[in-house]
């Protein structure tokens, strides 16, 4: 399936509803481009007039949105451990249940055979017709090469690149990203308002990830590697990083981190809730520190202030508007703000921190779901480069 005026369907999909105005102002277009646009994708049944705005004088606007059932997109969200995927229509919405299953990325021959597996699983189980589906986003951690269609770190395939063999096995058109980087452009477009110009977006997750949004626009980098914050070398801990080297950031404030002090605090005899479960993992941490549990508060404390001091250099260097937290680890929200704004406040000039907005995520778990949605919007217009009319004189 293929849309024509790929900027106004950008345009609605983040607005959700949006008049003529609101939609030239936001597409960067004249108001006589988006009339004659958007009444092309109402003939096309891609666009619906929803109503009439009020009005304080003058003309009372129409509004319009997408049909939610025009196409559909599959967001397929991986971590180092799990994999999570959902199909999502044109107003952004859920339509069924997110499926989660255990995929291990880390030397594992067989995860793309899996991986390609349950993405096919979705699409049948669905009883979506095959050609409603517009392509599939996927994220994940790892070198994205997303030029050459590669993920550097995970997912070496048999044959082509990462992105031509699961096309061809699915038979859909796929859009790769780094989870981080996927991560910040959903908070951009979803999440809080703070996050839409100049912003770091941490993603608190196995590693510690970066995604940074400067004046409006996702910095990549030379090769769109830029945002390896995890593996600042913080600390001389001796402690061997997933990266190979030693004392890297991660080291000491991940979930894996927290967990393996976790674990290691039970052993050495520390008082906790923690011991009634047969397996320590982060979601039981999460769960307990949440309940007040407080070496499970203390642990995220500590890691917590290790991302502050990290946060103190970027502060230093880019002098953000906002530090948004974000990630699987963002659900224990306020938990995390504390320690960080202590180390910040302890290793940053004050005039660089004080005008800083340091916030907790509105997404939730969902932030990187939303980013694989994000991934395969932002390519609409690789699925159909013609899309586009000229503009009107």
């Amino acid at each position: 399936m293929f849309f024509k005026h790929i900027d106004i369907v950008k345009g609605l999909y983040y607005g959700k509803t949006a008049s003529l105005y609101d939609l030239s102002i936001s597409v960067g277009r004249s108001i006589p481009y988006i009339t004659k646009g958007v009444a092309d994708l109402v003939k096309l049944n891609i666009v619906k007039e929803i109503g009439i705005r009020t009005s304080s004088g003058g003309r009372k606007p129409a509004t319009y949105s997408l049909v939610a059932d025009t196409g559909f997109i599959i967001s397929v969200a991986m971590n180092q451990f799990m994999t999570r995927i959902v199909i999502v229509n044109m107003n952004n919405e859920f339509v069924d249940d997110v499926q989660e299953f255990e995929l291990k990325l880390n030397d594992n021959h067989d995860a793309i055979h899996s991986l390609v597996a349950h993405i096919k699983t979705v699409v049948i189980n669905s009883g979506l017709p095959k050609d409603k589906f517009l392509a599939i986003g996927i994220t994940m951690p790892g070198f994205i090469d997303v030029i050459q269609g590669n993920n550097l770190s995970f997912l070496q395939t048999p044959e082509d690149t990462l992105v031509s063999y699961i096309n061809k096995q699915v038979e859909l058109p796929v859009f790769i990203e780094n989870d981080s980087t996927a991560i910040a452009v959903a908070e951009q477009k979803f999440g809080l308002p703070i996050a839409q110009n100049n912003s770091m977006i941490i993603n608190l997750g196995w590693g510690v990830g970066l995604g940074m949004i400067i004046n409006k626009e996702m910095f990549r980098g030379h090769r769109g590697f830029a945002g390896e914050f995890s593996h600042l070398p913080l600390h001389k801990n001796g402690k061997l990083c997933s990266c190979g080297k030693q004392g890297c950031l991660e080291t000491e404030a991940s979930l894996l981190a927290i967990e393996a002090k976790a674990i290691e605090g039970l052993k050495q005899g520390q008082v906790s809730s923690l011991i009634k479960y047969d397996i320590v993992s982060a979601d039981n941490i999460m769960d307990e520190a949440l309940k007040g549990d407080a070496f499970s508060v203390k642990i995220i404390a500590e890691a917590a202030y290790y991302i502050g001091q990290g946060l103190a250099i970027l502060l230093h260097l880019m002098n953000p508007e906002s530090i948004i937290l974000s990630g699987k680890g963002s659900v224990i929200g306020k938990l995390w703000l504390s320690p960080i704004q202590q180390a910040i406040n302890e290793h940053c000039i004050p005039h660089l921190a004080i005008d800083t907005q340091l916030a907790v995520s509105n997404l939730g778990n969902n932030a990187q779901l939303l980013g694989g949605v994000t991934t395969v919007v932002e390519n609409l217009y690789k699925l159909n480069p013609e899309a586009n009319i000229s503009e009107p004189v």
